[in-house]
């Protein structure tokens, strides 16, 4: 067999600088919130600031920055702000507001958070995520989010993956939709009030860039293909992850990483590329010709009872197997957690259950996530309550009622831990370039715990980026726009036209799909839920090849000038297809395993060997070369450490 190229990957000397406050982290964010500089009210409406994207965190961004006065243009792809991704979260969002006497508190949350992570994110951005948890929740309440209630009038809440307390406020499974809904009528109201311009259906193509600085933004308007240029003081990208980079994904089909690639491409470091977490309750793949999998909330796992047949090849129908002839593996595995053990645990057990021959169904490529026990104790009545939407969704995509039959699920790529790196203030390293939500990396570590996902885009836009940014533009008084006619609005135009131009220009054979859908199989064979160094290796190798391929026959018909979803598909894969690689390149230089990044090489009997000595450092990455060639890439670290939460073996047991 012949021995992979190995990727071409540099290392910078000198270390980021995270600016973390010194001194005690429970009390780093109020010290370094009393340090910002300010801008007065009537100094406020001469700054423009640029928000691309509308879900949690970029809704929650534009309504608050707003609501101080400044002037914001908000954009997003979809047709509506209420339609962004963050709908898509079902199963509740964290705080540690302890209402309950289950030994919940704020040190709690950060240990479960940062542990949860495998001590691969910043210590400090977790207190922050913890002390900020509790004004979430009660501003989220008061702009109309409907939380389930406790029969006294009180918020209710339940437990999720990795923790064992109740600190997960909900409603029913569909918290992330009614969240997004509050969050984009705030910001309809700042619509309304004129204080923010929306600009729909618009994507975001180029970042303005001047004297080092973001300045802007360029976009293409999706119905009408005129591309604009939007300069600004300052811009925010939440812009959500990339998990529609492995195709077959639980993100929507549209979900994409270009504006955060192309911001990567400017400088901007991106962090932990190979940190995705593959979600143990999605929906199993029924046909290759499937667009995307259907994520069941994890929620479902506080009642339903994860199993498969104990005996390999097993094809009884799962009424027929009796109880000795099941496997409940997580429970077996990891009793203190069980069912709730988190999702990076959870995920690795199913695929190798599934890879020993324990699979079920058709396709044999899943597990049972069985009720049958929670129906007998409860009644239906009462799970219906709980989980009434998710069962309906489930019968609606599978025919199966899972009050009668086990529901089946397996693991599929989800949610992406990395993103932009940004320090402390959440500015990348490309100054007045700010990122939020899922677009950034510094919470989650290795792997994101249930119910943090929402909750991180709720701290980031509506209480994190309304201090940083006003901090940054405190400096900037004075200091006019770009002009149209200026260097950099008009290099940023020209790199964009160029590059349409480009795509349609290479009049090939292929689809865009098709290549989207040979990159997620490749990627999921080499940089999945498990990687091996010759695996990562020949994967790298093999999206470099796809990539040439790319730009010798993708066929993108029609013009630039007007609606064409082909340009845009195109695009979005041409990014994917760079950022693929540096995925590849990211975990084939982390030698250790740590949360969802598994290498098959460092592991005691199945569970993740990290090596703190070594890599406990955040990889942030800059790559360079044009797409269609080769590309390098230059890691650069942020040393990590750990003062409340001194580092220890990762244990569910």
């Amino acid at each position: 067999m012949t021995v992979p190229t190995p990727p071409r990957i540099e290392h910078a000397p000198d270390p980021l600088d995270g600016r973390v406050p010194t001194g005690d982290l429970a009390t780093a964010w109020a010290r370094r919130r009393a340090e910002y500089r300010l801008v007065s009210p009537l100094n406020r409406r001469r700054f423009t600031v640029v928000v691309v994207g509308t879900g949690l965190a970029g809704s929650g961004a534009a309504a608050s920055l707003a609501e101080l006065g400044y002037d914001v243009e908000a954009f997003t792809i979809h047709d509506a702000a209420r339609r962004a991704h963050s709908v898509a979260a079902q199963g509740g969002i964290n705080a540690a507001r302890a209402r309950k006497v289950d030994g919940d508190s704020i040190r709690r949350f950060v240990v479960d958070t940062v542990k949860g992570g495998d001590f691969r994110g910043r210590e400090a951005d977790a207190f922050r995520l913890a002390e900020e948890s509790v004004r979430v929740i009660d501003h989220m309440n008061a702009i109309g989010a409907p939380f389930a209630r406790e029969y006294g009038g009180s918020l209710a809440t339940r437990s999720f993956g990795g923790v064992q307390v109740s600190r997960t406020y909900y409603t029913r499974g569909q918290t992330g939709q009614q969240l997004q809904i509050a969050g984009a009528a705030a910001l309809q109201r700042q619509v309304d009030a004129g204080r923010v311009r929306l600009h729909t259906r618009h994507e975001m193509l180029d970042l303005i860039c001047e004297d080092g600085h973001a300045r802007g933004i360029v976009t293409r308007d999706l119905a009408t293909g005129a591309v604009e240029a939007y300069p600004a003081h300052a811009v925010v990208l939440a812009t959500g992850g990339y998990g529609s980079v492995y195709f077959h994904s639980t993100l929507a089909v549209n979900s994409n990483a270009s504006a955060a690639w192309r911001a990567h491409r400017h400088g901007a470091l991106l962090a932990y590329p190979s940190f995705v977490q593959f979600h143990p309750t999605a929906l199993p793949v029924s046909t290759p010709w499937q667009a995307k999998t259907i994520l069941m909330s994890e929620s479902l796992r506080n009642d339903g009872r994860i199993w498969v047949p104990a005996r390999p090849g097993d094809d009884r129908l799962p009424a027929e197997i009796p109880e000795e002839e099941r496997d409940y593996y997580l429970e077996r595995m990891y009793p203190a957690f069980g069912n709730l053990s988190p999702r990076d645990i959870s995920s690795r057990a199913a695929t190798a259950r599934i890879g020993d021959g324990h699979g079920v169904g058709p396709l044999a490529n899943s597990v049972y996530l069985d009720f049958r026990d929670a129906l007998a104790r409860d009644g239906r009545d009462a799970i219906a309550s709980r989980y009434g939407n998710l069962f309906t969704m489930y019968h609606h995509a599978t025919g199966e009622d899972p009050y009668e039959v086990p529901m089946r699920i397996a693991p599929a790529a989800h949610f992406t831990m990395g993103g932009l790196w940004s320090d402390y203030d959440l500015m990348t390293s490309i100054p007045g370039l700010f990122v939020a939500g899922e677009s950034g990396w510094g919470y989650h570590g290795a792997n994101r715990l249930g119910a943090n996902s929402l909750l991180s885009a709720c701290v980031d836009g509506w209480f994190t980026i309304p201090n940083t940014v006003p901090n940054h533009l405190a400096g900037m008084l004075g200091t006019p726009l770009p002009g149209p006619d200026s260097p950099a609005v008009q290099e940023a135009l020209a790199r964009v036209e160029a590059r349409v131009d480009r795509l349609l220009g290479v009049g090939g054979t292929q689809a865009p799909a098709t290549f989207h859908r040979r990159l997620g199989d490749i990627l999921y064979r080499g940089c999945g839920v498990a990687r091996t160094r010759d695996g990562l290796a020949l994967a790298a190798e093999e999206i470099r090849s796809l990539r040439e391929e790319f730009w010798k026959d993708v066929r993108v018909d029609g013009t630039g000038d007007r609606l064409n979803q082909t340009l845009e598909q195109a695009g979005r894969v041409a990014d994917f297809l760079e950022l693929g690689e540096l995925m590849c390149v990211d975990a084939y230089d982390r030698e250790e395993s740590c949360g969802a990044h598994f290498r098959v090489e460092h592991q005691d009997d199945g569970e993740a060997r990290r090596d703190d000595d070594h890599w406990s450092f955040t990889s942030a990455w800059a790559t360079h070369g044009e797409g269609h060639g080769d590309l390098r890439f230059t890691r650069h670290a942020e040393p990590l450490t750990f003062e409340a939460v001194p580092p220890t073996t990762r244990s569910y047991a």
